[in-house]
């Protein structure tokens, strides 16, 4: 059990039997009335997001959750497979539990991966990442407009805007948490 005092962001609840994942929290003192914890929680694996309030000191269920650095081998069916770098066991991971992250992974690169209870339940990606552009328009010449932007297909599949210049070979950085480009690598 953990106290809504001591919460944290990205940590685990369990709350009536659904796992939670805090994604912000905020300790309210009001004039008038007992204290209170307002709550962003994100449904694990499903991402819903819902708003809930709790006592101050009201105690909820921790979710003992294990986060480990695994490395992307393939794609087999439905399923992607995972490599421990140090034991080398492989996981087998849903896609639907990592179709998010794939969009922005390539093979051999390592990403965190959740578990509870043998299950893995959730993925952290790094910040950003470099990939390399597949496919674009080419840049026409006289097209400065500030800001321009074209589509343009990563390695991995996934499509992102970005500036006229950039071209078809050219590795760029982009958010993860957005899907924006950033800048040239």
């Amino acid at each position: 059990m953990v106290s809504t005092n001591s919460l944290k962001n990205g940590m685990t609840v369990k709350i009536d039997d659904k796992l939670w994942k805090i994604d912000y929290f905020q300790h309210v003192k009001p004039g008038k009335g007992p204290a209170f914890v307002r709550t962003k929680l994100k449904s694990v694996p499903e991402g819903k997001i819902v708003d809930r309030t709790f006592r101050a000191g009201e105690d909820l269920e921790q979710a003992i959750v294990t986060r480990t650095e695994l490395q992307y081998l393939y794609q087999d069916g439905e399923q992607y497979v995972f490599m421990d770098t140090d034991t080398y066991e492989q996981t087998f991971v849903p896609q639907e539990v990592v179709v998010d992250a794939m969009k922005w992974t390539k093979e051999s690169d390592v990403i965190e991966l959740t578990f509870y209870e043998g299950e893995v339940i959730d993925f952290s990606l790094p910040a950003n990442v470099e990939l390399e552009i597949t496919e674009t328009e080419p840049g026409v010449a006289g097209n400065t407009v500030s800001g321009a932007s074209k589509p343009a297909t990563l390695e991995t599949g996934a499509e992102v805007q970005v500036p006229l210049f950039v071209n078809i070979g050219e590795k760029i950085k982009v958010d993860t948490r957005s899907g924006d480009y950033i800048s040239r690598a």
